[in-house]
């Protein structure tokens, strides 16, 4: 029985992660049309790279300033692998208390905003793309 649950929290794991990186793979591509050149496409990193580190993946949101902890605990990232962890009932998690809504609401929130980004990107990379064409 153990073993079925700890296949299927992987499973749910991978799948939540492979949902992410789909709705990112949308704000990429929106961005890699409407940027022209490649000096500015290599820029693109400068912006993307603080979405990890803003994150609550190397530190709790709690610890953070105020201002900068609930950006981080907002954001999608960080819904991501909090939910993993409460599916892998991570040890040391339990004992802290949810310091935003979006803490108690791991697993939804980790659904719920690839959705939310897909539903902002796709439409825009679709005519953005549609665009080109002119």
């Amino acid at each position: 029985m153990a073993r079925r649950r700890q296949l299927g929290a992987t499973l749910l794991a991978f799948a939540l992660l492979l949902w992410l990186r789909l709705a990112l793979i949308f704000v990429g591509i929106y961005l890699g049309l409407c940027i022209r050149n490649t000096e500015t496409a290599g820029m693109l990193f400068a912006v993307a790279f603080p979405l990890g580190f803003i994150s609550s993946v190397f530190a709790p949101p709690e610890m953070m300033p105020g201002w900068l902890g609930a950006i981080a605990a907002w954001n999608p990232v960080s819904s991501t692998a909090a939910a993993i962890r409460e599916l892998f009932e991570t040890p040391g998690m339990q004992h802290l208390e949810p310091a935003y809504w979006i803490d108690g609401h791991a697993v939804a929130g980790a659904v719920i905003w690839p959705a939310v980004i897909m539903l902002i990107f796709l439409p825009l990379a679709v005519r953005q793309f549609k665009n080109l064409s002119r």
